[in-house]
């Protein structure tokens, strides 16, 4: 039995994963082209980028503290700073889409997969944050004045979706899309693509 590498007591032909006894005729190591659905990301991820710095309020720049390992568990609970990391995120998945920019299946269904819970809660936490800095008592008033032409693009029932949200979320279904369209050009299997 072989022992641990670090043992020293190992054979390198244990280490070798994809060793089937030298049958490697099957295997098909070239790149595969990226999808479409690949390709179309490099503008939805501009545009949720957009979103999220527009309703986040996000800085050009934004400090981490990488003071302590625990340091994060204060940033990590701030709408801001989950919007700044997705948005790092989109920036990473952006030069991914891009023609000619090499990658492989399990990079791009990683970084889709992280933006995942920052892009679900999105649209919720902007509703919040929206509604807690809303002058209430203004707005009211403006309704009262017969002047609603600021809620020409609101929705019309109170459980009607707002436009903007129904959007975002239509791009974010974009990016599953194009990871399932990954998936299946690799056929399952991790695949550099280009």
């Amino acid at each position: 039995m072989a022992g641990h590498p670090s043992e020293g007591d190992f054979d390198d032909d244990d280490l070798d994963p994809f060793d089937d006894e030298g049958d490697d005729d099957d295997l098909d190591v070239g790149p595969v082209a990226k999808p479409v659905e690949l390709l179309a990301l490099h503008d939805v991820t501009t545009e949720l980028f957009a979103t999220l710095r527009r309703w986040f309020d996000v800085p050009s720049s934004v400090p981490l503290d990488l003071a302590e390992v625990d340091s994060a568990v204060r940033e990590l609970g701030d709408p801001q700073m989950v919007a700044a990391l997705a948005m790092r995120k989109l920036q990473a998945l952006h030069l991914l889409a891009t023609p000619g920019v090499r990658t492989a299946t399990d990079v791009v269904v990683s970084i889709i997969n992280d933006l995942e819970r920052a892009l679900v809660q999105a649209p919720n936490m902007w509703l919040k944050r929206t509604a807690a800095a809303t002058d209430w008592d203004r707005e009211l008033a403006s309704l009262a004045d017969g002047d609603g032409s600021a809620f020409e693009e609101s929705p019309a029932e109170a459980d009607e979706i707002d436009p903007e949200v129904l959007h975002f979320r239509a791009l974010h279904a974009q990016l599953h899309e194009a990871m399932f369209a990954v998936i299946e050009a690799s056929e399952g299997q991790i695949r550099e693509l280009e």
